[in-house]
């Protein structure tokens, strides 16, 4: 039974192959559209994953901010002594380090260019989830003796010693015009953590950093691991109250310091792709309500042009539910060819868009789905009133009309 309404659905929209096209275009571009923006949206997903796959998520990130002393005050004077009062007045912080930031020359042979430049304690690759390519870190006897030792972050070794950054291992090179031993090379690293670039980066013992490369110019921070990603907000509330005492800030004076943590960044840049996604989503669910109408519309010419057929078809006994199906499998029939047809597109401009470069998006079968079902929808709904409208007719009247 429901075959046969199928057919008879699909022999009635191909006695009006123009129409019928026409009526599709809509359906076909918004489900196209639909699974584009869907693999836009998983692309964004995949590329924020990945970017912060090496990122540790219990990190903290803890900087100066400006005016929190009050009127004419430059920013907070984070020290050394925080890292200590940190460490000894938190249980829920299992390791911390200063970190002095600046940026100078990096040169090797003919090759010369600029990066930052961090100074830290040996325990930086435990608190930002850093692996070597090659060769060691520096240690906290080499940072208190101030030894000119060097790691490079895998993107400025490749600028250094080309795709076989291996063989920097043990070369001297010039930093902030300093000649200094690389005894290390990190892993591709993607997202470090706010304002910090690891991959561009030279990194240097501590107390090397501080008196010989950087000197006054540094930034000066603090880098913070909680103990356990639930101990994130419970450490990020001791700082804070450590931080202040440290600093001697009154009730009524705000923090001197920003705290940001490394979780908090990977989900403000996932809930961007989301929002960026849905807004896409709704550009294309307007386009396919849009079609919907014109669907409805041609199923009410449609009605109009086969009145006698449908008075004929009563008078020998069919039925107002079998007159109503009919006519609503005709406009799910549009719909879902249509929906089918807009995978074929999509699946033909995914790979397109891809090679262009304008765009990173891959063909997202949760994105198919829920257009094709999207398109199911659309005929049901706006198929709804026609095919009501049809089963409606008088048969007298039906068969009077010309």
């Amino acid at each position: 039974m429901i075959w046969d309404l199928y057919v008879m659905a699909f022999d009635a929209l191909k006695s009006n192959k123009a129409r019928t096209v026409l009526s599709m275009l809509g359906v076909i571009i918004g489900v196209s559209t639909v699974i584009v923006v869907f693999g836009i949206g998983e692309a964004a997903r995949n590329s924020i994953a990945d970017q912060y796959k090496n990122l540790n998520v219990t990190s903290l990130f803890v900087m100066g901010s400006f005016g929190g002393r009050g009127p004419g005050t430059s920013s907070s004077k984070l020290s050394e002594d925080d890292v200590a009062a940190i460490l000894q007045g938190s249980n829920k912080v299992a390791q911390a380090t200063a970190l002095q930031q600046g940026s100078g020359s990096v040169s090797y042979g003919s090759t010369e260019t600029s990066y930052s430049i961090y100074g830290s304690s040996a325990s930086l690759p435990s608190i930002s989830n850093l692996t070597l390519q090659s060769g060691r870190f520096y240690t906290d006897e080499e940072s208190a003796s101030r030894s000119k030792v060097v790691v490079l972050g895998y993107t400025s070794a490749q600028a250094l010693f080309g795709d076989n950054v291996e063989s920097g291992i043990g070369q001297i090179i010039s930093v902030a015009n300093k000649k200094v031993e690389v005894v290390g090379i990190l892993s591709e690293n993607g997202a470090s953590l706010p304002m910090l670039s690891f991959d561009e980066a030279v990194f240097a013992p501590y107390e090397t950093a501080k008196k010989s490369l950087l000197g006054s110019g540094g930034r000066f921070s603090l880098l913070v691991l909680a103990d356990s990603p639930e101990n994130v907000a419970g450490a990020m509330e001791d700082i804070t109250t450590i931080l202040r005492k440290q600093h001697k800030l009154k009730d009524t004076q705000e923090d001197d310091f920003r705290i940001m943590d490394a979780g908090s960044m990977v989900g403000a840049a996932q809930t961007s792709a989301n929002i960026m996604s849905l807004l896409l989503t709704s550009v294309a669910a307007i386009v396919l309500l849009v079609s919907g109408i014109g669907i409805m519309n041609v199923m009410l010419v449609s009605v109009a042009e086969r009145t006698k057929e449908i008075g004929i078809a009563k008078a020998i006994g069919a039925k107002r539910a079998n007159i109503m199906f009919q006519f609503l499998a005709e406009a799910v029939s549009l719909s879902m060819v249509g929906g089918m047809l807009g995978i074929g597109l999509a699946a033909i401009a995914v790979p397109v868009i891809s090679n262009m470069k304008i765009l990173t998006v891959v063909l997202s079968f949760t994105g198919s789905l829920i257009g094709f079902g999207f398109s199911v929808f659309v005929g049901i709904f706006f198929g709804i009133y026609p095919a009501w409208k049809a089963s409606r007719l008088d048969p007298v009247d039906a068969l009077r009309s010309e």
